[in-house]
This record gives structure tokens, C-alpha cells and sequence, in this order.
């Protein structure tokens, strides 16, 4: 959640009024120019899509080309206002965009616009591109500076920054280096991939290299039903896919001998299951060496599930165990998940935990996955996704 906006989340359930605002720049956000939303803007917030947020809009009093709306230079920011009950209005930042196409007709000039992200992935290596050894830090700072300069970049508590990547050769595809991309022979390159991080714009436009969120984050919302709740139509449902409670990752280590020769070797394995014996998903007390343990201590609910992530990039077992760990906590989570109707909350981020009375009194940690929210509506809905963990009785 948008820290700095948090206390709005305490007038939500009660009256107040909704609004949006718009502005472009054309000079990389160096200046912005306000302009005003004819019909709703509508949003969406998804951390599982390729831009993290998306959204339409239409706008009027702008004219087209360098110095209006283009679909080359053009950013847009979108904030939604909320107005509490004698109180004055904030204004949430709810995206910085890319125009992707615009459609003018007599009602106005409508938008189609993605997440800055888009941006950085158009923005191809015309040629295959050597990227020398240096700090996970530096070479973030100087692929996305070229694509985006002046975009700032935030680093959040938990992502090794310093941690070193050795030289790698990207043929093409500059996002997916900064991200986490695969090679021709299913090797990881990207570098967030490599923190065990993920990389993405956030609400305000700046670029965000941060940890893989769990269940365990603090809870920034409670949304409760009933009168003076803010939630509406809970619906659960559950799959199994992406499912794994078993990781195992490799990487690789390259030394130098006196004669100056190079000797490449790998790194691990490194196992990463889920520990937790009174959970659903567990594995097992050593899944890898004693796979038949649980039928002997009669744990016979027991079932493993595992899957393989290898990266040149992981040079040390230390880091192959962060990445397994942000592996299984994407891989967990993601066959319980709940859709819900809330009142419109733009302070919430994909990657947040909630916790959504599910039944009357029975209130359950949530991880919200997707938002969506039409600017000037009281209501959005969320996607959230839940731990599979369930204690046994």
C-alpha cells in the first residue's frame, strides 16, 4: 500500500466522493500538463501481467502530435481522488503510462494505456549486447536509465543490490534482462530474477526492484462485510496450477587458475520445500534424500510436487536458496484464491495482504494479486490468492 496514503483506508466504508484526474508530458516527466477525464477511467493493477498496470481513459482539450498526444513520448499519469465527509480531497497516484493507441472521435480522444515497463521492452539491444560483471545495482541503473532516463528507481529492504552478476551476453530483449528471462537452453538471465526479486512500475511511475511478497507481510487492509464494511460478494475458488512445494536451484561459478584458464562449475542444487508439518502443502521432512518418510510416520496426505530453476547467474548456494524461497512463495499460494467487491481503495498495490472477513467473523490473510477499478465508482474488485497452507486437526 501506498504508505503515505494509508489513513484513507479508515473513511472508505463511510460516505465520500470519487473522482479522477489526468496529465501528460512529453519531455521524459520533466513537466506535466493537466487535462480533463470526460468519461470514467478505468484501471487495472495486475501483478501476474506483463505491464503491472493498465488502463483506458478518455480525455478532451488536448491536440495530437509532439506536443499533444502521441503514441511515441507521451506518458500519462492518472491519480483517483477520494473525498471524505468534510475533509479535503487526496489524490492517489493510479499509474504512469505509456500511450498505446488513441482513437479520437466527437466525444473525445480515448486512451489505451500500458505501465512504463512497455517502454523498456520495446526499447530491443539492436545488436547483441555484453553486459560486463557489476553489482545487480549498476547494471539495473544503466539498462533502465537508457530506456527511461530520469525514472527514478527504488530499491526496498531485502533485495541484495550489491550483489555481484558475473559478464553475460543479452541478444535482444532488454526487459527481460532486467527481469527474468530464459535462454535457448532454459537458463534464467534476468537480473531481478537472480535477487529473487521482481522488477515493475508501481502506482507513481518509479521502477521498484523488490522482494517476492508473502503472507507473512504486515496486513495493510482489513475489510470487513456487513454494516459499515467495505466488502461484498466473497467468492472463493481453488487450482492447483503453478502449484510446487519443492524447488530445486542451480547455479553456476566460473574460477580462473594461475595459466589464466577458466573452469565453469555448478552450484548446487539447492533444495527449497515447504517445512511446515501441519500444513497441507508440506513436503515432507527431506523430500530429496527420504522421499518415503511420510508413509512411515503415517503422514500419507502427503503429496510432493516439484519443479527446476537453473541460472548462470546464481554463483553461490546463498543465493539459489533466496531465489528457491521467492520461488515457493509464488508457487504456495496460488490454489485458494478469493474475488471480492470492496469499496474503492486506491492506496492497495498488487503484491499487498489484505484480510477479508471471508464469513461472518472469520477473517483470512489474503495476498492481492489484481486490482481493477473504474475512477469515479465507489467499488473495485480484487483478485487475491491465499497460503494453501491448512492446519490439520
Amino acid at each position: 500500500m501506498l504508505a503515505e496514503y494509508s489513513q484513507l483506508a479508515t473513511v472508505l466504508p463511510y460516505a465520500h466522493r470519487v473522482e479522477g484526474r489526468a496529465e501528460y508530458s512529453n519531455d521524459g516527466g520533466l513537466t506535466w500538463a493537466q487535462v480533463p477525464i470526460l468519461e470514467t477511467a478505468s484501471i487495472t493493477a495486475d501483478r501476474t501481467a506483463g505491464t503491472r498496470y493498465a488502463a483506458t481513459a478518455t480525455i478532451d482539450g488536448i491536440d495530437l502530435g509532439r506536443d499533444g498526444i502521441n503514441p511515441v513520448s507521451t506518458n500519462v499519469r492518472l491519480y483517483t481522488g477520494i473525498t471524505p465527509v468534510r475533509g479535503d480531497t487526496v489524490w492517489v497516484p493510479s499509474g504512469r503510462y505509456t500511450v498505446a493507441s488513441y482513437n479520437k472521435s466527437r466525444t473525445g480522444l480515448s486512451l489505451t494505456l500500458n505501465g512504463l515497463e512497455d517502454d523498456v521492452r520495446a526499447d530491443q539491444f539492436p545488436a547483441p549486447r555484453v553486459i560486463d560483471s557489476n553489482s545487480a545495482k549498476a547494471i539495473t541503473e544503466l539498462l533502465l536509465g537508457e530506456s527511461l532516463p530520469g525514472v527514478p528507481i527504488s530499491w526496498q529492504a531485502g533485495v541484495n543490490k550489491d550483489y555481484t552478476l558475473p559478464q553475460q551476453t543479452i541478444d535482444q530483449d532488454r526487459w527481460a534482462a532486467l527481469s527474468d528471462a530464459t535462454d535457448t537452453d532454459g537458463n534464467n538471465l534476468g537480473v531481478a530474477g537472480a535477487l529473487g526479486a521482481e522488477l515493475f512500475a508501481d502506482a507513481r511511475g518509479v521502477m521498484v526492484v523488490a522482494p517476492v511478497p508473502t503472507l507473512a507481510d504486515e496486513v495493510v487492509w482489513r475489510v470487513g462485510q456487513g454494516v459499515g464494511g467495505a466488502l461484498a460478494s466473497p467468492a472463493p475458488s481453488a487450482s492447483r496450477d503453478g502449484y510446487a512445494n519443492l524447488w530445486a536451484v542451480s547455479g553456476e561459478t566460473t574460477t580462473t587458475d594461475s595459466s589464466g584458464a577458466e573452469t565453469t562449475a555448478t552450484v548446487g542444487p539447492v533444495y527449497v520445500w515447504d517445512t511446515d508439518s501441519a500444513s497441507i502443502s508440506y513436503a515432507g521432512p527431506d523430500p530429496v534424500t527420504d522421499p518415503l518418510a511420510p508413509q512411515r510416520l503415517g503422514m500419507h496426505w502427503v503429496r510432493v510436487r516439484s519443479q527446476r530453476y537453473s541460472s548462470p547467474l546464481l554463483h553461490d548456494a546463498g543465493a539459489c536458496e533466496i531465489k528457491g524461497q521467492a520461488l515457493l512463495a509464488d508457487s504456495l499460494g496460488v490454489q485458494s484464491s478469493l474475488s471480492f467487491e470492496a469499496v474503492c481503495n486506491p492506496c492497495l498495490e498488487p503484491g499487498d495482504v489484505v484480510e477479508p472477513e471471508i464469513a461472518s467473523g472469520v477473517w483470512q490473510r489474503h495476498l492481492v494479486d489484481s486490482l481493477r477499478w473504474d475512477i469515479g465508482k465507489a467499488s473495485m474488485s480484487c483478485t487475491t490468492r491465499t497460503s494453501s497452507t491448512r492446519r490439520l486437526s
